[in-house]
This record gives C-alpha cells, structure tokens and sequence, in this order.
C-alpha cells in the first residue's frame, strides 16, 4: 500500500569546516592501536555529512606506512519494520548518485552526536521509522539492537547499526514531504522480499546486510 511520510522537523544547519572534521571523523569503532599508527593525514574535501582525506597508515603487517584514500561520513542507523503479521515495511527512495529509484529498509545518518551511546542510537532510529516510512511501534512493540556493520570497508569507515522494530503499525498523525524524494511505502511478506533479493530487484548494502543478519539471528520465517 502506498503512503506518505512522517514530516521532518526542519533542516540542519551546516557546521564550520572543523566542526565538521571533528564530528565525521571521531568513532568508537575505528581507533589505532594493536599495530595500527596513523603518520600523517591530508584533508582534501568536507562538509557538514563526509571527509575526503589522504591518510599514511602503520598496519601490523607491513614494515612501510600504507598511503589510502579515506571518505570518513557519519554513522547511520538501518531499521527493519516488521507488521504483527510479519511483514516487513520496506521504502521506494529515489538515489542520485546511482540515477534509479529502489526498494530498501528505512535508514538515516546519527547528526549533532560526535560518540552516540546506544540510547542515542536508538533514538534516531524511531525517528528515521516515523520520518521515512511513516510507521512507529506499537504500544507492544520493542526495538532490538542487532549490532553494526562497515558498509564499504574499502573506502569509507561508515557504519551502520541494525535495528529490528517489531510490531509496527502506520503512524496517526502523517503528512508527506516531499524533500527526501521517498515515492513509496509498502509492506512485503518474506517471500516476496526473498523472490525480489534473487531477482536483483533489492540490491542496496544496507538492506541486503540487514537482510542476512535477521536470517542469522532466526527472525525470518522459514
């Protein structure tokens, strides 16, 4: 069924340069240590949601620093809303940077917290389930923590926090905006999300992985 979305409250400011430095940059996740040294880092780009540096890194491998390109962005949280009936509620999103429109699982980055604690974390991500799928938990419902992930270890230190919200119902008090371009809303059975994940129709980290951690910890249906 289709659906609008939950109003955002406004935009965020953008920050200084360093502030912004400050806030990407910092994790409790990526740290040096055990081995690991950072020489030297060169800025190249920043804004107010990433850092594009240049870092010379120490591995516990190698004898010689190793020179890596780096996109440090904030960290995000990753939702899966399942219904009473164990659907789950999936979004239709518009992506510029691949020039489609796709099925995913509600996500969003964690803004104005350099070191989120799981309070936090989980704060953000009722928001994120009210402000882009228009759902909210039940007066029963729970949200479970299942961990984290990097999204592109290769290239950024992004991650993710998975969250199970379970059971879910449609939020009352709803109005559309238009600016996060979200077309659609639509809960799917497991069947027809597994249907759609093999036939390439789900294919965004975020969901896949989110995905593959439900399956692991027994929450999808046989």
């Amino acid at each position: 069924m289709g659906r609008a979305r939950c109003t955002r409250g406004g935009s965020l400011p953008l920050r200084t340069a360093a502030a912004t430095v400050r806030r990407v940059k910092q994790s409790n996740l990526v740290r040096d240590g055990e081995g690991w040294a950072t020489i030297s880092s060169e800025r190249h780009f920043g804004n107010a949601h990433l850092e594009v540096v240049t870092d010379h890194v120490r591995t516990p491998t190698r004898k010689l620093p190793r020179t890596w390109t780096v996109v440090h962005r904030k960290a995000a949280v990753i939702i899966a809303p399942m219904t009473r009936d164990g659907k789950i509620v999936l979004i239709h999103q518009e992506r510029v940077p691949i020039r489609a429109a796709i099925w995913e699982m509600p996500s969003g980055q964690i803004d104005n917290v350099v070191e989120p604690d799981q309070r936090e974390i989980k704060a953000v991500a009722l928001s994120e389930l009210r402000e882009e799928a228009g759902y909210e938990l039940s007066k029963d419902g729970e949200l479970i923590a299942l961990g984290h992930y990097f999204s592109s270890p290769g290239f950024t230190d992004e991650r993710g926090f998975f969250f199970l919200a379970r059971p879910v119902e449609p939020c009352t008090a709803y109005v559309c905006d238009e600016s996060e371009a979200i077309l659609d809303c639509r809960e799917f059975s497991i069947e027809e999300l597994r249907r759609m994940i093999a036939a390439n129709q789900i294919s965004d980290a975020n969901t896949l992985s989110m995905w593959a951690r439900l399956g692991a910890g027994g929450f999808l249906s046989p």
